[in-house]
Protein backbone atom coordinates (compact mmCIF):
# COMPACT_ATOMS: atom_id res chain seq x y z
CA UNK A 1 0.00 0.00 0.00
CA UNK A 2 0.94 3.40 -0.43
CA UNK A 3 2.53 5.72 2.43
CA UNK A 4 2.96 8.71 0.37
CA UNK A 5 1.28 11.08 2.70
CA UNK A 6 3.13 10.94 5.94
CA UNK A 7 6.69 9.88 4.41
CA UNK A 8 6.90 13.10 2.27
CA UNK A 9 5.37 15.13 5.48
CA UNK A 10 8.24 13.92 6.93
CA UNK A 11 10.69 13.94 4.42
CA UNK A 12 13.41 16.26 4.29
CA UNK A 13 16.28 16.88 1.81
CA UNK A 14 19.97 15.97 3.10
CA UNK A 15 22.96 17.27 1.48
CA UNK A 16 26.20 15.80 0.98
CA UNK A 17 24.66 12.70 -0.33
CA UNK A 18 27.76 12.96 -3.00
CA UNK A 19 28.58 14.40 -5.97
CA UNK A 20 26.55 11.69 -8.10
CA UNK A 21 23.35 12.80 -8.63
CA UNK A 22 22.02 9.70 -9.19
CA UNK A 23 23.40 8.53 -6.07
CA UNK A 24 22.13 11.78 -4.17
CA UNK A 25 18.80 10.62 -5.70
CA UNK A 26 19.10 7.17 -4.60
CA UNK A 27 20.31 8.17 -0.59
CA UNK A 28 16.84 9.99 -0.28
CA UNK A 29 14.45 7.72 -2.49
CA UNK A 30 12.76 5.47 0.41
CA UNK A 31 12.36 8.41 2.41
CA UNK A 32 10.87 10.60 -0.26
CA UNK A 33 8.10 7.81 -1.92
CA UNK A 34 8.06 5.91 1.23
CA UNK A 35 8.86 2.18 1.80
CA UNK A 36 6.18 0.69 -0.08
CA UNK A 37 6.79 2.26 -3.07
CA UNK A 38 10.53 2.18 -2.87
CA UNK A 39 10.59 -2.00 -2.88
CA UNK A 40 8.71 -1.44 -6.22
CA UNK A 41 10.00 1.42 -8.10
CA UNK A 42 13.87 2.58 -8.44
CA UNK A 43 15.59 5.18 -9.62
CA UNK A 44 18.40 3.71 -11.60
CA UNK A 45 19.64 6.40 -14.36
CA UNK A 46 19.68 10.40 -15.21
CA UNK A 47 19.39 11.27 -19.46
CA UNK A 48 19.89 14.91 -18.83
CA UNK A 49 16.80 16.32 -16.93
CA UNK A 50 14.97 13.04 -16.92
CA UNK A 51 15.17 10.55 -13.67
CA UNK A 52 14.45 6.91 -15.20
CA UNK A 53 12.80 4.64 -12.73
CA UNK A 54 12.73 1.23 -12.78
CA UNK A 55 8.84 -0.72 -12.04
CA UNK A 56 7.83 -3.87 -11.45
CA UNK A 57 5.27 -3.72 -13.12
CA UNK A 58 3.15 -1.51 -15.39
CA UNK A 59 0.50 -0.96 -12.94
CA UNK A 60 3.14 0.77 -10.74
CA UNK A 61 4.39 2.87 -13.15
CA UNK A 62 1.10 4.30 -13.62
CA UNK A 63 0.34 4.83 -10.38
CA UNK A 64 3.71 6.61 -9.95
CA UNK A 65 2.58 8.48 -12.91
CA UNK A 66 -0.18 10.64 -11.39
CA UNK A 67 2.59 11.80 -8.67
CA UNK A 68 5.36 12.34 -10.56
CA UNK A 69 4.81 16.63 -10.14
CA UNK A 70 5.23 15.90 -6.34
CA UNK A 71 8.14 13.52 -6.86
CA UNK A 72 10.11 16.12 -9.10
CA UNK A 73 9.64 18.97 -6.83
CA UNK A 74 11.11 16.86 -3.67
CA UNK A 75 14.11 16.20 -6.20
CA UNK A 76 15.15 19.19 -7.05
CA UNK A 77 15.19 20.39 -3.77
CA UNK A 78 18.54 18.37 -3.46
CA UNK A 79 21.30 20.30 -4.97
CA UNK A 80 22.54 17.60 -7.05
CA UNK A 81 19.22 17.19 -8.78
CA UNK A 82 17.81 20.74 -9.42
CA UNK A 83 17.95 19.92 -13.13
CA UNK A 84 15.51 17.52 -13.06
CA UNK A 85 12.51 18.28 -14.34
CA UNK A 86 10.51 14.96 -15.53
CA UNK A 87 10.39 11.07 -14.62
CA UNK A 88 10.10 8.44 -17.18
CA UNK A 89 9.08 4.61 -16.19
CA UNK A 90 10.31 1.74 -17.52
CA UNK A 91 9.22 -2.13 -16.04
CA UNK A 92 12.06 -4.31 -15.25
CA UNK A 93 13.46 -6.49 -13.03
CA UNK A 94 15.04 -4.71 -9.76
CA UNK A 95 18.64 -5.87 -9.55
CA UNK A 96 18.90 -5.20 -5.75
CA UNK A 97 16.34 -3.36 -3.94
CA UNK A 98 17.05 -0.41 -1.95
CA UNK A 99 17.21 -0.58 1.62
CA UNK A 100 14.56 0.79 3.54
CA UNK A 101 14.48 1.85 7.18
CA UNK A 102 12.20 2.36 9.82
CA UNK A 103 14.31 3.24 12.64
CA UNK A 104 17.14 6.85 12.02
CA UNK A 105 18.10 7.80 9.11
CA UNK A 106 14.60 6.36 7.55
CA UNK A 107 10.98 7.47 7.11
CA UNK A 108 9.99 9.01 10.23
CA UNK A 109 7.33 6.71 13.00
CA UNK A 110 4.72 8.74 14.40
CA UNK A 111 4.82 8.33 18.58
CA UNK A 112 3.62 8.69 21.36
CA UNK A 113 0.07 10.68 21.49
CA UNK A 114 0.53 11.41 17.54
CA UNK A 115 -1.80 8.37 16.10
CA UNK A 116 -0.41 6.29 13.28
CA UNK A 117 -1.93 7.07 9.67
CA UNK A 118 -2.73 3.30 8.40
CA UNK A 119 -1.83 2.79 4.91
CA UNK A 120 -3.68 4.21 1.80
CA UNK A 121 -6.20 1.76 0.56
CA UNK A 122 -6.24 3.50 -2.61
CA UNK A 123 -4.75 5.40 -5.07
CA UNK A 124 -6.97 8.52 -4.37
CA UNK A 125 -6.42 8.19 -1.53
CA UNK A 126 -3.15 8.02 -1.57
CA UNK A 127 -2.97 11.29 -3.46
CA UNK A 128 -5.38 13.40 -1.19
CA UNK A 129 -3.10 12.44 1.54
CA UNK A 130 0.20 13.61 -0.84
CA UNK A 131 -1.63 16.88 -1.13
CA UNK A 132 -1.90 17.37 1.84
CA UNK A 133 1.03 16.53 2.76
CA UNK A 134 2.52 18.86 0.52
CA UNK A 135 0.37 21.73 1.70
CA UNK A 136 1.74 21.24 5.06
CA UNK A 137 5.50 21.46 3.69
CA UNK A 138 4.85 24.51 1.60
CA UNK A 139 3.18 26.04 4.84
CA UNK A 140 6.48 25.35 7.10
CA UNK A 141 8.61 26.84 4.14
CA UNK A 142 6.76 29.54 3.43
CA UNK A 143 7.04 30.11 7.57
CA UNK A 144 11.09 29.89 7.43
CA UNK A 145 10.71 32.53 5.00
CA UNK A 146 10.77 30.93 1.39
CA UNK A 147 9.11 31.49 -1.49
CA UNK A 148 7.82 29.95 -4.32
CA UNK A 149 8.95 29.81 -7.99
CA UNK A 150 6.65 32.08 -10.32
CA UNK A 151 6.33 29.58 -13.47
CA UNK A 152 6.67 25.67 -11.62
CA UNK A 153 5.72 27.03 -8.32
CA UNK A 154 8.74 24.73 -6.95
CA UNK A 155 10.34 25.93 -3.22
CA UNK A 156 13.00 28.51 -3.46
CA UNK A 157 15.01 29.89 -0.58
CA UNK A 158 15.16 33.53 -2.87
CA UNK A 159 14.44 35.02 -5.94
CA UNK A 160 11.58 34.59 -7.71
CA UNK A 161 12.25 31.59 -9.48
CA UNK A 162 14.16 27.96 -9.60
CA UNK A 163 17.14 27.56 -11.19
CA UNK A 164 15.81 25.60 -13.86
CA UNK A 165 12.60 27.61 -15.07
CA UNK A 166 15.42 30.74 -14.69
CA UNK A 167 17.88 28.98 -17.55
CA UNK A 168 14.85 27.99 -19.99
CA UNK A 169 13.24 31.27 -19.74
CA UNK A 170 16.81 33.17 -20.57
CA UNK A 171 16.94 30.36 -23.61
CA UNK A 172 13.63 31.19 -24.77
CA UNK A 173 14.82 35.09 -24.83
CA UNK A 174 17.98 34.37 -26.80
CA UNK A 175 16.13 32.42 -28.98
CA UNK A 176 13.57 35.04 -29.54
CA UNK A 177 16.69 37.60 -29.79
CA UNK A 178 18.29 35.12 -32.59
CA UNK A 179 14.81 35.03 -34.68
CA UNK A 180 14.50 38.66 -34.72
CA UNK A 181 18.19 39.37 -35.82
CA UNK A 182 18.24 36.92 -38.86
CA UNK A 183 14.90 37.86 -40.34
CA UNK A 184 15.25 41.81 -39.33
CA UNK A 185 19.23 41.94 -38.99
CA UNK A 186 19.63 45.53 -39.61
CA UNK A 187 17.43 46.73 -36.05
CA UNK A 188 20.29 48.25 -33.90
CA UNK A 189 19.98 47.32 -30.37
CA UNK A 190 17.92 49.62 -28.55
CA UNK A 191 15.18 48.53 -30.70
CA UNK A 192 15.90 44.80 -30.51
CA UNK A 193 15.70 45.21 -26.72
CA UNK A 194 12.41 46.89 -27.18
CA UNK A 195 11.08 44.30 -28.84
CA UNK A 196 12.28 41.00 -27.00
CA UNK A 197 11.08 40.99 -22.81
CA UNK A 198 13.40 40.60 -20.70
CA UNK A 199 16.92 40.85 -22.99
CA UNK A 200 19.56 42.36 -21.72
CA UNK A 201 22.34 44.11 -23.12
CA UNK A 202 24.77 41.46 -22.57
CA UNK A 203 22.15 38.39 -23.93
CA UNK A 204 21.77 40.72 -27.27
CA UNK A 205 25.70 41.26 -27.51
CA UNK A 206 26.40 37.18 -26.80
CA UNK A 207 23.10 36.60 -29.12
CA UNK A 208 25.17 38.86 -31.75
CA UNK A 209 28.55 37.40 -31.80
CA UNK A 210 27.63 33.98 -31.79
CA UNK A 211 25.33 34.37 -34.84
CA UNK A 212 27.90 35.96 -36.92
CA UNK A 213 30.19 33.41 -36.05
CA UNK A 214 27.60 30.51 -36.71
CA UNK A 215 26.44 32.35 -40.42
CA UNK A 216 30.02 32.97 -41.54
CA UNK A 217 31.11 29.24 -40.39
CA UNK A 218 27.79 27.98 -42.49
CA UNK A 219 28.71 29.99 -45.42
CA UNK A 220 32.42 29.12 -45.25
CA UNK A 221 31.36 25.59 -45.61
CA UNK A 222 28.91 26.02 -48.31
CA UNK A 223 31.91 27.50 -49.92
CA UNK A 224 33.91 24.72 -49.68
CA UNK A 225 31.48 21.90 -50.76
CA UNK A 226 30.59 24.45 -53.62
CA UNK A 227 33.59 24.12 -54.81
CA UNK A 228 33.22 20.34 -54.73
CA UNK A 229 30.05 20.41 -57.06
CA UNK A 230 28.25 19.47 -54.01
CA UNK A 231 23.95 20.10 -54.15
CA UNK A 232 23.25 23.59 -51.71
CA UNK A 233 19.89 25.48 -50.74
CA UNK A 234 21.03 28.68 -52.41
CA UNK A 235 17.96 30.39 -51.05
CA UNK A 236 18.86 30.04 -47.68
CA UNK A 237 22.51 30.98 -48.43
CA UNK A 238 21.57 34.14 -50.20
CA UNK A 239 18.92 35.02 -47.22
CA UNK A 240 22.37 33.94 -44.67
CA UNK A 241 24.51 35.85 -46.66
CA UNK A 242 22.56 38.74 -46.88
CA UNK A 243 21.30 38.85 -43.10
CA UNK A 244 25.20 38.33 -42.18
CA UNK A 245 25.91 41.52 -43.73
CA UNK A 246 23.28 43.67 -42.38
CA UNK A 247 23.85 42.46 -38.72
CA UNK A 248 27.61 42.90 -39.11
CA UNK A 249 27.60 46.84 -40.58
CA UNK A 250 23.96 47.64 -39.17
CA UNK A 251 23.73 49.44 -42.55
CA UNK A 252 20.09 50.53 -44.22
CA UNK A 253 19.07 47.21 -46.20
CA UNK A 254 17.75 49.85 -49.01
CA UNK A 255 21.55 51.10 -49.34
CA UNK A 256 22.99 47.91 -48.96
CA UNK A 257 21.66 46.45 -52.23
CA UNK A 258 23.38 49.69 -53.95
CA UNK A 259 26.61 49.52 -51.98
CA UNK A 260 28.68 46.60 -53.35
CA UNK A 261 31.64 47.73 -51.44
CA UNK A 262 30.27 47.69 -47.87
CA UNK A 263 29.29 43.89 -49.13
CA UNK A 264 32.64 42.68 -50.21
CA UNK A 265 34.63 44.37 -47.22
CA UNK A 266 31.63 42.42 -44.50
CA UNK A 267 32.16 39.10 -46.68
CA UNK A 268 36.08 39.14 -47.20
CA UNK A 269 37.30 36.07 -49.28
CA UNK A 270 33.17 34.79 -49.24
CA UNK A 271 32.45 37.93 -51.66
CA UNK A 272 32.83 35.94 -54.97
CA UNK A 273 30.95 33.08 -53.30
CA UNK A 274 27.98 34.85 -52.36
CA UNK A 275 27.58 36.99 -55.88
CA UNK A 276 27.86 33.38 -57.70
CA UNK A 277 25.06 31.99 -55.62
CA UNK A 278 22.95 35.09 -55.88
CA UNK A 279 23.23 34.68 -59.61
CA UNK A 280 22.48 31.46 -59.79
CA UNK A 281 19.41 32.06 -57.51
CA UNK A 282 18.10 35.00 -59.51
CA UNK A 283 18.42 33.14 -63.03
CA UNK A 284 16.55 29.72 -61.41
Amino acid sequence: MLKLGSVLDAWRPRPGAGSDPLVAVRAVWPELVGPDVARAAQPVAIEREVLIVLTTSSAWSHQLAFLEPEIVRGLRAIPETRELTRLRFRVGKLRRPIAVRDGPGGPRRATGLVAVEPPAKTLDDALARLRRAVERTRGAHRARGGGFCALCDAAVDGGTMCRPCRDDDARRRRMACERLLFEAPWLGSEEVLALVDGLTAEMYDTSRRQLLRAWWDELWRANKLHKLRQPLDRVRLRKLASSFVLLQTQIDPNRLEMDSAVRKNALGELFEFVREIETETAVR
